[in-house]
């Protein structure tokens, strides 16, 4: 069930997690959490694609984008790089929701990339998992293409 939030609530996750870093805030639990999730829903038009598990998209432009590490601690990293025009990644997983605001993805050129993006100081600790992408739902529909459903490859090739 989405959570309905109050009328006059216009605040997304991100704005939740900046006030928290300003210290604004001293924590951010529910239900702000499940309202600025359905508030940022309610920003995305109808007509607009949820993403999918299979979901191969194609950028259209060069773009910053965020990505995360992943680490056997329990610690997630996060840096900024450049996805190029022309560079794909693919939903590989489940979105949390039927009508995701954003889900999870890895580029299809995996060690090319992590190898670009992910500094070596990273890439080569012991605890070191990987990294990954997570799009919202806005961005895969205005900057990216979708070029293939039902799209599967082995994850760290």
């Amino acid at each position: 069930m989405i959570p309905k939030f109050p009328e006059e609530w216009k605040l997304t996750i991100s704005d939740l997690m900046l006030e928290l870093k300003e210290g604004k805030r001293k924590q951010v639990g529910y239900p702000e959490l499940d309202w600025a999730r359905a508030y940022e829903r309610s920003l995305i038009p109808d007509y607009y694609r949820f993403p999918a598990r299979g979901d191969l998209y194609e950028s259209q432009l060069d773009q910053e984008v965020e990505f995360l590490t992943a680490w056997s601690a329990p610690f997630t990293g996060s840096g900024k790089s450049t996805l190029f025009k022309g560079e794909r990644i693919w939903i590989d997983d489940d979105p949390v929701d039927e009508k995701a605001i954003g889900a999870y993805a890895l580029p299809v050129e995996y060690l090319k990339l992590e190898s670009r993006m992910v500094n070596d100081s990273d890439r080569n600790a012991d605890k070191y998992g990987g990294f990954y992408f997570h799009i919202d739902t806005k961005t895969l529909n205005e900057k990216f293409r979708l070029i293939q459903t039902r799209f599967r490859k082995e994850k760290y090739k």
